[in-house]
This record gives C-alpha cells, sequence and structure tokens, in this order.
C-alpha cells in the first residue's frame, strides 16, 4: 500500500477582509491562521493535517470515538495541537499553542477523545493561548522541533512562554 506524501503546511493569514472596516464580525476570531498539527508519540514524528479540522484526520477516519477511555484499552497515543499563527511587524509568529489528547485502536476501529476538550483547546489556541505542559517531554521536543523545522523565524519571533513551555533551547 502507497503512503500518501504527508502535507507539511501550515495555514497562513490571508488579508483581514475586516481592514479599515468597522462594522459587525470586527475582532471576530478567523479559523483561517490555524492548524492542526498530529503528534505520533510512538514514532515521535508530527505533521500538520488540516483534515483533523473537521475530526476527518488520517488519524481519525473510520474510527468510532468515545468520550470513555476505559472503552479504548488499547488506543495508540497521539496529540493534537492546535497551531494559531499571528502576525507583528517583525513578521508571523505561533501565537497559540494548545495540545489535547487522543487515542487509537485502528483494529477495534475505536478511539478516545474528549470533544469539548478538542474545542475549548482550539478557541484556546485562537486566544493565543499556550497550553503545553500536560505534555509528554519527548513529545513536547517532538512538537518544539517541528515548529522550529517548519520556520525558524517565526519560532525566534514566538513568545518565551511558548519556548519555556516546549523546554526547547532558543
Amino acid at each position: 500500500m502507497e503512503q500518501k506524501k504527508k502535507n507539511l503546511g501550515f495555514n497562513i493569514i490571508k488579508n483581514d477582509p475586516m481592514h479599515g472596516h468597522g462594522g459587525f464580525g470586527v475582532g471576530a476570531l478567523s479559523l483561517e491562521n490555524v492548524s492542526p498539527v498530529i503528534i505520533d508519540i510512538e514514532a515521535g514524528e508530527a505533521f500538520v493535517d488540516m483534515g483533523a479540522m473537521h475530526a476527518r484526520s488520517v488519524v481519525e477516519k473510520g474510527i468510532k470515538f468515545t468520550p470513555n477511555r476505559e472503552e479504548v484499552p488499547n488506543g495508540k497515543p497521539y496529540w493534537l495541537v492546535w497551531v494559531t499563527i499571528d502576525r507583528t511587524a517583525e513578521g508571523p509568529y505561533y501565537a497559540g499553542v494548545a495540545a489535547c489528547e487522543m487515542t487509537v485502536d485502528r483494529e477495534a476501529r475505536r478511539g478516545y477523545k474528549s470533544l469539548p476538550e478538542h474545542v475549548n483547546r482550539m478557541d484556546k489556541s485562537l486566544k493565543r493561548h499556550i497550553i503545553v505542559e500536560h505534555m509528554d517531554e519527548k513529545s513536547k521536543k517532538v512538537l518544539a522541533n517541528f515548529l522550529k523545522n517548519h520556520d525558524i523565524e517565526m519560532w525566534n519571533r514566538s513568545s518565551e512562554e511558548l519556548k519555556k513551555g516546549l523546554l526547547a533551547e532558543n
């Protein structure tokens, strides 16, 4: 079976359609600048999968999810990390990063995730929060390296909170 090429592209902010417009919707958060990064904890790999925006990522397809962790005892662990990109005068940076867990038992076609947690963490990322303290150390390093490799300048412009949260050297 041939493996599909992984998409490594982030959703980069488009021109603000509300720029200069003081009416309805100003200040509303746009989903255009958030990208879901999936970390395969066991493999130590990270990749962007835009399908996760609608729970249709490669990892999630064909899986029936339950909010009860006990129902998926043999689940393979993943992190779904919502990464929000914003822009300053200096350029784009990683503004919000919020991770949520997910396990998948492909054989049993079952998985565990907390949908409210996934939605809340996406919202927190969009609101420029950094929520990574609950991640395992190996996955933090994988995510830090992934973000640096994607764009070191964006990483350099990101907050100390993000860098310290992922225990990465500057």
